[in-house]
């Protein structure tokens, strides 16, 4: 009989590559180090630079294009993406609940366009027992439109005190202690929400962080970069690319922007917490060391700006009062802090490219800022060592569902590559895969350590990931066939995964009378 470990995928949102203590950050998120030194860092983990495409690719091991989730989670057929994730493909949560194990998923969904009526694409449909959470991309994280099961919470049974980071872990911490021990295995797949715009903190824990942040943004990107290259994370990136310079650091509205951070690191903080709070569970009732434990993120750090001004997200997304009836201001106005249920704002572009240390791009983008996430596996008894050693194999998000049919001893149902053996053996450093990407007309291909790129409407560029990670000397001139070559490489792959071109997205809108929209994700 093929051994069967608990496992647990913590996903993190919108959070950027040297956020967090293991890779750099200054951030205090003493749980995740403890995860990491109780397992391995991925130093070149790929996810896409998207919410929906991410869980897709996760939870399918295909490329979202072809799942049904070519970028969020609108339905735009005939012309465009479903925005549902596919019935013909099998979740990891089905794969495993075939094989007998316990299923749960807490936190944020967003695969299905269809938010209000249950429809055959909602996690308890999808191979999950028990669901807690929200099903679209982002909403206030004190008053959410909670979903549990196929049933609205209603608002009014959300305590005073709610807050929806505690209300995950909650969640998980429950399903952990009910389920370890049993005859059944279990899966559960925690999925913050933290730390994705609106910026929502208490006081008490925004507080210690304002003196933390105020050198700016431009004194604690270096920094950043001087740790990744002491944890040995990136010992070849010596410099931060000059493409993407920051500004000087604003006298006018400096304790915003101290304070948009301040909220930021705060919202991490609480994730780590929960971290803790489930591998606290796990140890005390003895199946930590049994358990696969991943945690990364869904894409890069966020650069969007929220204007000021009237919400263009439906109420559910940013409701426009709180439940007792006071208003709450959309967008980034700097005459009124972030934190608190009276506001909705994000952190935006500067600090996300601090988020994103030393990478180019942010998310939406396919240059590394925007698919680089950190990454941290943990099973000391499936043989992945402990002590946090860095690996460097290539790994990406369609390689979890491989992952773990391998483990089960089963066949690999999907597109991506087991990475057990990356895991177990982390001083390797195998990079000789080819993989893409496509979002919103962004594009990429990597084969081996060469990286194709481009921006949507502009031409494409050429790296040499292996010494030049921040994409900073285009080779494409000196090198026009292996350019060429690599570009046909894409296109073969988007022909096959049914990517549609952007243009031809873009031309159906205007042509149908669509008016340009915001996404969440």
């Amino acid at each position: 009989m093929a051994h069967k470990p608990n496992i647990v995928i913590i996903l993190a949102d919108d959070l950027g590559f040297s956020d967090i203590a293991p890779f750099g950050g200054e951030i205090d998120t003493p749980s995740l180090q403890r995860l990491a030194d109780r397992g391995i860092r991925m130093s070149s983990y790929y996810v896409t630079p998207r919410c929906s495409p991410s869980r897709a690719a996760l939870l399918t091991g295909h490329h979202p294009h072809s799942v049904g989730i070519g970028v969020l989670t609108t339905d735009n057929r005939p012309n465009g993406y479903a925005g549902s994730l596919t019935t013909e493909v099998p979740t990891l949560a089905e794969l495993l609940h075939d094989r007998g194990y316990a299923t749960g998923l807490f936190g944020k969904w967003h695969l299905a366009s269809e938010f209000a009526v249950p429809s055959d694409t909602w996690p308890t449909r999808r191979g999950f027992d028990e669901f807690r959470g929200i099903l679209p991309g982002a909403s206030s994280y004190y008053q959410p439109p909670l979903t549990e099961g196929e049933t609205r919470v209603p608002d009014e049974e959300l305590p005073d005190d709610f807050y929806f980071t505690d209300d995950i872990t909650a969640s998980g911490t429950d399903f952990v202690r009910r389920h370890a021990g049993a005859e059944e295995p279990f899966f559960l797949f925690l999925t913050y929400t933290a730390p994705h715009w609106p910026l929502h903190a208490r006081e008490e824990e925004i507080a210690k962080y304002r003196a933390r942040f105020e050198e700016g943004w431009t004194t604690t990107r270096e920094r950043r970069l001087t740790r990744l290259r002491q944890e040995g994370i990136l010992p070849a990136v010596d410099h931060l690319p000059e493409q993407q310079p920051l500004p000087d650091w604003p006298e006018e509205d400096r304790a915003w922007q101290i304070e948009r951070m301040a909220v930021y690191a705060a919202q991490v903080e609480s994730l780590d917490r929960g971290v803790g709070s489930i591998l606290d569970a796990l140890e005390s009732t003895g199946v930590a060391d049994d358990t696969i434990v991943l945690f990364f993120s869904d894409n890069g750090g966020c650069a969007e700006e929220l204007p000021a001004g009237e919400s263009f997200f439906p109420p559910f997304t940013a409701p426009p009062t709180t439940l007792d009836g006071r208003p709450i201001p959309f967008g980034n106005d700097p005459s009124i802090m972030p934190g608190p249920v009276t506001s909705y704002q994000s952190y935006g572009k500067d600090w996300a490219t601090v988020s994103n240390t030393p990478f180019r791009m942010w998310k939406r983008w396919v240059h590394e800022g925007g698919i680089s996430t950190p990454f941290i596996a943990s099973w000391p008894a499936g043989g992945i060592p402990t002590g946090g050693s860095v690996s460097h194999s290539l790994g990406h998000v369609t390689d979890i569902v491989p992952t773990v049919m391998d483990i089960l001893g089963a066949p690999n149902p999907a597109e991506g590559e087991s990475l057990l053996e990356a895991w177990r053996s982390p001083g390797s450093d195998d990079q000789d895969r080819t993989v893409c990407w496509e979002h919103v007309g962004n594009a990429a291909v990597r084969r081996g350590r060469y990286k194709l790129v481009r921006e949507w409407g502009g031409p494409w560029e050429l790296y040499d990931i292996a010494v030049d990670r921040i994409e900073s000397n285009d080779l494409s001139a000196m090198k026009p066939d292996l350019a060429a070559e690599l570009a046909a490489v894409y296109e073969q792959w988007a022909r096959e995964h049914s990517v549609i071109p952007w243009q031809d997205v873009l031309d159906d809108h205007v042509a149908r009378g669509i008016p340009a929209r915001r996404a969440v994700g």
